[in-house]
Parts: structure tokens; C-alpha cells; sequence
């Protein structure tokens, strides 16, 4: 078998770096390789590193490797393997350059690479080979995933911890950012929602997760501004072609979350006169649509009530 240095020409003989005085990693034969690699990654993720005291690349990957592992504290384990002294296994294994480091999971290779890779890619190895196993820290996909159920089971303030989790790791996370807005806006806490969208930089003003958030706290403002909903329903029944109430009606009945009920006024003003105040009913119910959501309820049922009106 013909193994060859990453870092091309041999180096020269050397011993091995010194082994980290810590459990999560240790050395392995030919003959312990079943139980320190096989059967381990049974229990959480292994990976083996195969190396060679004449091989530069592998001294430079050693300290590397070895800190990560540290740093993902019991995620992963690694259980390194001196070629020339065992090389029954690398020859198995098809190996035919080092550093070759191969991760092990439930007794099966799993993913590898080879090399003496930079830090930044060794962690996101680890990373991406325990996200989502038990004990193993929740990536920020997870995180904003678990904090839109909690939003969506009606608890903001629990989702805003969750969000505030993810800005505090990366904070030019824009979905993180429009979630805990949104959070606030749950909460009535219109001005710290705005102060919180102001996070966001000029070019990520226009995603969506952000629109929909701004819309919410537009559609809010506008609410605050008009009378109560009884002397506007008031207005409506005494003269029905009072677009101007009828529309603040459904604003205001927006306001109080009856949604169906303000897409109706909204419809109501685009059947009876399409062109008043510029198209104006048209456009609020999609401002609408947009602080809602394109998935929720009353915006796949006001999408196609709309469409019933203006294409029959």
C-alpha cells in the first residue's frame, strides 16, 4: 500500500504529537480497532485519524482536530491510528493518503475528509456530523424552527428568548431578527418591534420575513389611529357606500384580529366601486396578506375571494 503525504514530498521521521490527556481521544490498534471505532460510534459519533510519524500535514491537523473534539465537549470522540504500525485497517479501508479522517457512526463510516484542513472546517465537520443527535447543541435552523411553534402556540415571550438565543450566536441573522419583532408585536410592544427592525441592514429590507413584520406593525398604527370598532360599524349600517368607514372598519377589525371578518369590508369596497381611492381595498387586503402570511387561513381564503371577484 502506497500512502501519500497531504503535504507532498515525506517529511522527515518525528514522533507524534503528544496525546491530549483527556478521554474523548486516544490511540487505537489493528487489534482494538473493533472496540475503540465499531462498537463506540455505536454510542456517539468516532472519528479515526489516520496518520504517520514522517507525514508534516498530519502534525499540523493533530492539534487541530484534537482541539475541536475538546471544544465539542463528549459530542464526538477520536481515535487516532499510526498507519505504519498498523496497516491492515487503512489498507481495508482503501485509504491512500494522510491525514485521512473518517467519522464512524453506529458502527458504519459515516463522512470524512482529507488533509490538514483549516479549524474552521474541522469544527463545521463536527458540527454538521452531531447536529440533531442527543446532546448535541440545536443549530440555529432548529432553534428558529422551534421558535416559530412556540410563537405559534401563543407564547411570545418564550419565542423571543429563543430568537434573542440565535441573534446573541450570529447577529445578522435576518430570520431571528424579524421574529423577535414579531414577538413584540404580540406583546404590544410596537415601539422596541420597530427599534428591532432597525437591526436590519438597507440590502435585507425587502425579505420577506421583515415585510411581513413591518406590515404587522403598519397595519397596528393605522388601527390605534381610528375610533372604536362599534361607532365605525355604526357608520357602515347608516350609509353602506361610506367606503372611507368601511375600510377603517376593516382595519380596525383587523386590529382586533377578526380577520375574516375585515377581509369581508375589504372585499365588499373592491365589488362595489374597484377604482376608489386608487384601488385602494385591493391594496390593503394584500398588505394584509403579507402581515398574515402567505400560508395562514384567512390569506388563502381572502386570496380566493378576491379572485372570485375580479376574474368572474
Amino acid at each position: 500500500m502506497t500512502i501519500i503525504d497531504q503535504g507532498g514530498a515525506q517529511a522527515p521521521q518525528a514522533g507524534s504529537t503528544p496525546q491530549a490527556a483527556t478521554a474523548l481521544i486516544k490511540d487505537t490498534t489493528t487489534r482494538t480497532f473493533v472496540q475503540d471505532v465499531i462498537e463506540e460510534s455505536k454510542r456517539q459519533p468516532v472519528l479515526i485519524d489516520f496518520w504517520a510519524p514522517w507525514c508534516g500535514p498530519c502534525r499540523q491537523l493533530t492539534p487541530v482536530i484534537e482541539k475541536a473534539v475538546t471544544a465539542a465537549k463528549g459530542k464526538v470522540k477520536l481515535v487516532k491510528m499510526n498507519i505504519d504500525e498498523n496497516p491492515e485497517i487503512p489498507g481495508q479501508m482503501g485509504i491512500q493518503s494522510i491525514p485521512a479522517v473518517i467519522a464512524f457512526v453506529n458502527g458504519q463510516p459515516a463522512d470524512g475528509f482529507m488533509g490538514a484542513v483549516p479549524e474552521s472546517q474541522v469544527n463545521a465537520f463536527i458540527d454538521k456530523l452531531t447536529a440533531g443527535m442527543p446532546g448535541a447543541e440545536p443549530t440555529a435552523a432548529e432553534l428558529l424552527q422551534e421558535a416559530e411553534a412556540v410563537l405559534a402556540e401563543g407564547d411570545p415571550a418564550t419565542a423571543a428568548s429563543i430568537y434573542g438565543e440565535v441573534i446573541a450566536a450570529d447577529a445578522g441573522n435576518i430570520a431571528a431578527i424579524a421574529g423577535l419583532a414579531r414577538c413584540y408585536v404580540e406583546t404590544g410592544a410596537i415601539e422596541q418591534a420597530k427599534q428591532t427592525l432597525e437591526l436590519v441592514p438597507a440590502a435585507k429590507r425587502e425579505d420577506a420575513a421583515v415585510k411581513a413584520v413591518q406590515a404587522k406593525i403598519d397595519l397596528v398604527e393605522q388601527a390605534s389611529a381610528l375610533g372604536p370598532v362599534t361607532e365605525l360599524e355604526q357608520k357602515v349600517a347608516a350609509n353602506p357606500l361610506d367606503h372611507q368607514a368601511r375600510f377603517d372598519l376593516a382595519i380596525a377589525l383587523n386590529g382586533a384580529n377578526q380577520r375574516s371578518e375585515a377581509t369581508g369590508h375589504l372585499l365588499e369596497i373592491v365589488k362595489r366601486d374597484r377604482k376608489w381611492d386608487d384601488d385602494g381595498a385591493r391594496k390593503q387586503l394584500i398588505q394584509f396578506f403579507d402581515a398574515w402570511g402567505p400560508t395562514d387561513e384567512a390569506t388563502v381564503d381572502g386570496r380566493r375571494r378576491l379572485s372570485t371577484i375580479l376574474f368572474s
